[in-house]
Formats: structure tokens, sequence, C-alpha cells
């Protein structure tokens, strides 16, 4: 992994009790939910309206990647961010669905 690569968990390591825990928090569900409406794109961290802290917010993109429900690129310019829907579904069959039709 390149020093400025951030790190991503392999899909046959996804563990429920993380990915829970991350979407524990309303903010985070949104995140994701604005996500799974269009799962195939790639969107800038920062188009997300989130009412905090620049630190809050990179705190959120971090527990969102270390659960291994996004995969973030930086590109030097800006953060982007897309789900790992494939995975997901490949490892959590409708998790991502139940979770969004429930909030």
């Amino acid at each position: 992994m390149a020093k400025d690569e951030l790190a991503h968990p392999p899909v046959e390591e996804l563990r429920v009790g993380p990915i829970l825990s991350a979407l524990a928090d309303a903010k985070r569900r949104r995140v994701v939910a604005e996500l799974a409406e269009r799962p195939d794109e790639e969107r800038l961290c920062a188009s997300f309206e989130l009412t905090v802290s620049k630190s809050s917010r990179t705190r959120h993109w971090r527990v969102l990647r270390e659960a291994g429900l996004v995969y973030q690129r930086d590109a030097g310019n800006g953060l982007y961010i897309r789900l790992r829907k494939a995975d997901l579904d490949r490892r959590f069959p409708g998790l991502i669905e139940a979770v969004v039709a429930a909030d």
C-alpha cells in the first residue's frame, strides 16, 4: 500500500459488528443512504451536508471506511467516496437495503 493510500478491509474480512456500529450514527446512515441511491457513483466527500466540524467529518469518513461500508480515494484536490455495494451484497445480502428502508 502506498504511503498516501487509504486502508480498506478486504471483502472477506468485513464483519457485521463494525458495520452495525458505524451505522448506529444517524449522520453516517444518511451518508450511506445517499450513496445507496447511486451505488456506482463516486462523490466528493465535501458534497455531503454534514453540520459538524471538519475533524468530525473526517472521523465519520474513517469509521465508514474502516467498517468496510465505503471506498475512499484521495485525488489530491479532494477526497472521494463511494458505497462498497457489491462487496456488501456479496458478504451480507440485503443489509444495505434493510438499513436504508428502516431509517
